[in-house]
């Protein structure tokens, strides 16, 4: 065991490669999930005596993070309160009637966002409505979900506040007594990077994958669409109205047609049809917006009438061997027996219909049901009905928008002004949507993705284990006689390139750290300002595309998408080349 130890200690930075070798030879081969390589990487220089127990458990003290959990939290306020789903249907009326320009409006909006904001919030936020948007469009979430980590990154490369990767290097070169980083400073080679970026996105947009996630992020995770119907009451502010231009509170692409004076009327005849009372709306919508609209009181939702006000709304599903199978809902018994509402059908990869009361009764069909105890209790044994359940399902929070709204918005004014650090100042934004119910706690705890936590705090162990190790330093050290000979473009590029390929692989932080004193040093023996070399450090620590793990935003899509690392490696290669030419061209030109 001596000379095992002996020899480790010897070798430990040869050894801290070659356990990031296989590492990246894991997630390329993808046989385990990328937290799961990280925690083996981390666990294997543990267990070589390459990361002492103080240093690995001192990760979790990271702000960054907690940082991220934080803001999934502030993020599922926003979607419980109803925010991202009027965004989404904002976006999804828009791109009905304007695809483009509502591609356009998302990704510009998260470029612009992303030079003053921190970029994973943005993305946090953006990929629900990435999800509406590609649905309103027709095509995979996996071709927008991508391009919105990478537009995120190329915003953050935009100002000195996009990215935290640039304070650290302006902070570097502030405590060297070198002349002050401005909030602009880095903006013309940003927009270099950023126009290259856009670009190679445009021309390899069809490499990005077709195939769809088997799964959305949203309260709704069954992502279920039920028909229903909603009758008008004599007093709704919509009377007179003409179906297609009244306020109903339903996105238009939800509604299927609507039901007057016994006429079924859908396309132009609905839209021009005016409102009456005891009309009825036919739409398809999932389990939280119906649950939303029974709570307004709106409507009288579905068909059927409960008895009494103390009622539930239960989830339920038609047996093969129930005896009204073929016969339209309207006839299903419990309706005729029981005060109960039926008020939505779906059924699995297929949409029922023309209307709730004609569609016919199939096997596996589920039903939202609302009816009191008594009734759900008669429900419950019937031997035609199985697996009733509460439905999981509940309403938006609406009244209580504005207070998720403020909180992050205060997260982002008061961090980005300096009064607060931004993780700070999002846990206080989390207690106060946790105080006002904005987001319940389980629901709250419910919203954070354990597997983007595990794989950053992984990575941030395995970049400590390889700094100790002397692995990086050996890396770095490797170029400096180079970089000591050379041209200023020469140079600028290995500052931007080696940059790039650890930031690929390592914490973008940690690298920008590490070389920001070399740097700095190396820059009066090659007889340059060591301005553009920190830039280039910052753009090429901040803009890697090239692994799931290169950048938290791409952790973030890669876990939503459910993307394949390969596919990261087939976009993002010629991205951080693309991106990497155009920055250090623009540099160059700088220090010519």
């Amino acid at each position: 065991m001596t000379m095992l130890a002996d020899f480790v200690a010897a070798h430990q930075a040869i050894l801290g490669l070659i356990v990031l070798a296989a590492m990246f030879a894991a997630f390329l081969t993808e046989r385990f999930p990328p937290s799961v390589v990280a925690v083996a990487g981390a666990a294997t220089m543990i267990a070589l005596g390459m990361l002492d127990e103080k240093a690995a458990f001192a990760v979790f003290s990271n702000s960054a993070p907690l940082t991220v959990g934080a803001m999934f939290i502030l993020s599922g306020a926003l979607i419980r309160t109803g925010v991202i789903d009027r965004v989404g249907q904002y976006v999804v009326e828009r791109a009905a009637r304007y695809p483009r320009l509502a591609v356009i409006e998302v990704f510009g909006g998260a470029l612009v966002a992303s030079a003053f904001l921190n970029n994973t919030p943005v993305v946090v936020v953006l990929i629900p409505v990435c999800f509406r948007l590609a649905e309103a469009l027709g095509v995979s979430p996996k071709k927008l979900l991508m391009p919105l980590s990478v537009v995120a990154v190329l915003g953050g490369c935009l100002t000195l506040i996009g990215t935290s990767t640039n304070l650290v290097v302006a902070g570097f070169a502030e405590k060297a007594g070198l002349e002050p980083f401005g909030l602009f400073s880095i903006t013309p080679y940003g927009l270099a990077v950023a126009a290259a970026g856009i670009a190679g996105l445009l021309v390899m947009s069809r490499l990005l994958p077709s195939d769809y996630p088997p799964s959305q992020p949203g309260i709704d995770e069954t992502g279920e669409q039920y028909l229903t119907e909603l009758l008008l009451a004599w007093d709704d502010p919509a009377i007179g109205q003409a179906y297609g231009d009244a306020a109903l509170g339903i996105p238009a692409a939800s509604r299927i047609g609507l039901i007057a004076n016994g006429r079924t009327l859908t396309g132009r005849d609905a839209r021009g049809a005016r409102l009456e009372a005891g009309h009825r709306i036919v739409a398809r919508l999932d389990a939280t917006a119906l649950m939303t609209l029974r709570e307004e009181g709106r409507f009288a939702i579905g068909i059927g009438e409960p008895a009494g006000e103390a009622t539930a709304v239960v989830e339920v599903a038609i047996a093969p061997s129930h005896r009204a199978i073929g016969r339209p809902f309207s006839e299903i018994p419990f309706l005729q027996r029981q005060r109960v509402a039926l008020m939505g059908v779906s059924r699995l990869r297929h949409l029922p219909g023309p209307t709730l009361g004609e569609t016919r009764i199939r096997a596996a069909d589920r039903l939202l049901v609302e009816a009191d105890a008594a009734n759900i209790e008669q429900l419950r044994s019937n031997s035609a009905l199985i697996g009733l359940a509460s439905a999981t399902a509940t309403a938006f929070r609406r009244r209580r928008a504005w207070i998720a709204i403020a909180a992050m918005a205060a997260v982002v004014l008061f961090s980005a002004a300096d009064v607060i650090s931004i993780g700070a100042a999002a846990f206080i934004a989390v207690a106060v949507i946790l105080l006002t119910r904005c987001i319940d706690a389980a629901e709250a705890w419910g919203s954070i993705d354990g597997d983007v936590l595990i794989l950053i705090f992984a990575m941030l162990a395995v970049g400590s284990a390889l700094d100790q190790a002397g692995s990086v330093a050996l890396m770095v050290g490797a170029v400096e006689p180079l970089l000591a000979i050379s041209a200023p473009w020469v140079v600028i590029g290995i500052v931007y390139f080696t940059a790039l390929i650890l930031s690929e692989l390592l914490s973008n932080n940690a690298v920008a750290a590490l070389m920001a004193p070399l740097v700095i040093a190396i820059a009066p023996v090659a007889g340059m300002d060591p301005h553009p070399l920190l830039i280039a450090l910052m753009l090429g620590a901040s803009a890697c595309f090239a692994t799931p793990v290169g950048y938290q935003t791409n952790a973030l899509v890669h876990a939503a998408g459910h993307y394949r690392f390969v596919d990261f490696v087939r976009i993002g290669v010629p991205l951080n080349i693309l991106t990497g030419i155009a920055g250090c061209a623009a540099l160059a030109l700088w220090s010519s």
